[in-house]
C-alpha cells in the first residue's frame, strides 16, 4: 500500500469513529500514526531521492521574509508587482507563476523580502502539483499572507489551512505548553499541573508507544489535546503568524466590506487598483514584530536612515553586535543607549541589556 492510501484509510477510520471518552484513546493512536505517515511523505525514507524542484528556494535577504500563499489566479502576482515593483508574470489564466518570484520592499527602514509562491492546489501536502516545494518554502517565512478571492474566500481558506497544517505549519498559534524530555530508563513519568479534558496517562503512553518512546518525562502545563502532544513529540512544527488578504474588493458592495472587516487577522485589498495597501503594510509590520535600532558613531548625530533590524525575541546588545559582525562582541567594552529601554539618557549598559524599538546605541570598544 502506498503512503497516501494508508493516510486515506486512517482518515476514513477517524471519520467513522464516534468521539467520546471511550474512543479518545483510539483516536489519539490514529492521530499519532497519521502524523508519522505525513512526516514520511514530506521527507521520504532511504536514499537521497529525486532532486528538488529547480530554482525553487530563494536565498534569504533582508530582515524578514513574507510568503504569499494562495490558489492559482487570486492575484498574488499582481499584489507583488504593485507592492514591490517587481515584474512577476501576470495573466488571466491559472498557474501563471511556476517558480518562486522574489521581491524586496523597504518599509520603516527594514528590508522585507516578499515571495510570490506558485498556486497551491488541493492535495499539495500529499505531494500533488508543486505543492510540496511551495509549502517547504513557506515554512522558512516569518509571516505568511494567505491571498484569497473575496468572492469565494471561506472554502479556500479552510483548504489552504488544512494543507499547511498537514505540513507542520501552525498559523497564528503559540507552541503548546508541554514539557517533553526523553530519558534512558524509568518509564513514562506523567504529570499534569491542571485539569485535562482529553489526555490521560493511558492515552499519553499509547501515543508515545506509537513513536517507540518508553522512557520520558511529560509535563502538561495547560489543557492540551492529543494533537498538541504529537506536535511536541514530532518536534518539527513551525509557528508562523498569518494574515488573510482578501483581494478583488472592487467587486463587492460596501455592506459586505463592513462584514469582512470584522474577521480576525483579515485585510481586504484590491491589488489591481492598489486600494488599502497602507493598511496591509501596517498590519504586516505589526505581525512581523521587528525592532529597529539606530546606530550613533562617536561625536556624530544618530543615523536614522538605515536602522539595524532585529527579530522580536532576540534584541539584546549582544544580538545587535552579532548582527553587525561576529568579531564585534570580542572587542565590546560597554554600550551607551538612548531610548525607552533605559532609565537615563544616555545609559551605560552591558551586553545582556535588552533593547527596544527605535533605541539609539553607541558601542565602546576595548
Amino acid at each position: 500500500m502506498s503512503i497516501i492510501a494508508k493516510i486515506a484509510e486512517i482518515e476514513n477510520e477517524m471519520a467513522r469513529t464516534q468521539r467520546n471518552k471511550a474512543t479518545a484513546h483510539h483516536l489519539g493512536l490514529l492521530k499519532a500514526r497519521l502524523a508519522k505517515l505525513r512526516r514520511e511523505l514530506i521527507t521520504p525514507k532511504g536514499g537521497s531521492g529525486g532532486g528538488t524542484g529547480e530554482g525553487f528556494d530563494v536565498a534569504k535577504t533582508g530582515d524578514a521574509r513574507i510568503g504569499f500563499v494562495g490558489f492559482p489566479s487570486v492575484g498574488k502576482s499582481t499584489l507583488l508587482s504593485n507592492l514591490a515593483g517587481v515584474y512577476s508574470e501576470v495573466a488571466a489564466y491559472e498557474f501563471t507563476t511556476l517558480t518562486t518570484v522574489p521581491g524586496v520592499i523597504r518599509y520603516k527602514g527594514a528590508k522585507i523580502q516578499l515571495l510570490d509562491l506558485p498556486g497551491i492546489i488541493e492535495g499539495a501536502k500529499d505531494g500533488k502539483g508543486r505543492g510540496r516545494q511551495v509549502i517547504a518554502v513557506a515554512r522558512t517565512c516569518n509571516l505568511i499572507l494567505i491571498v484569497l478571492d473575496v468572492l469565494k474566500p471561506l472554502g479556500h481558506k479552510k483548504l489552504i489551512e488544512h494543507e499547511l497544517e498537514g505540513f507542520g505549519i501552525r498559523l497564528n498559534k503559540q507552541p503548546p505548553n508541554i514539557g517533553f524530555k526523553k530519558k534512558d530508563k524509568g518509564g513514562i513519568n506523567f504529570t499534569a499541573t491542571c485539569a485535562q479534558s482529553e489526555l490521560d496517562a493511558e492515552t499519553v503512553k499509547s501515543i508515545l508507544a506509537e513513536y517507540k518512546i518508553h522512557n520520558a518525562d511529560i509535563t502538561l502545563r495547560s489543557d492540551s489535546t492529543a494533537d498538541d502532544l504529537i506536535d511536541v513529540v514530532e518536534g518539527n512544527r513551525v509557528y508562523i503568524p498569518c494574515i488573510y488578504v482578501l483581494n478583488k474588493i472592487d467587486q463587492i458592495s460596501i455592506e459586505e466590506l463592513d462584514i469582512i472587516y470584522k474577521v480576525p487577522h483579515c485585510v481586504p485589498i484590491s491589488a489591481h487598483h492598489r486600494w488599502n495597501f497602507d493598511d496591509l503594510l501596517e498590519r504586516m509590520w505589526d505581525y512581523l514584530k521587528l525592532v529597529r535600532i539606530y546606530t550613533k558613531p562617536k561625536g556624530q548625530l544618530p543615523d536614522y536612515t538605515s536602522p539595524v533590524v532585529l527579530p522580536d525575541q532576540r534584541t539584546s546588545v549582544e544580538d545587535f553586535c552579532l548582527k553587525i559582525h561576529k568579531n564585534l562582541i570580542k572587542e565590546f567594552k560597554y554600550a551607551l543607549v538612548w531610548g525607552s529601554s533605559v532609565k537615563h539618557n544616555p545609559q551605560k549598559v552591558g551586553k545582556d541589556h535588552v533593547l527596544e524599538d527605535e533605541d539609539v546605541i553607541q558601542l565602546v570598544k576595548k
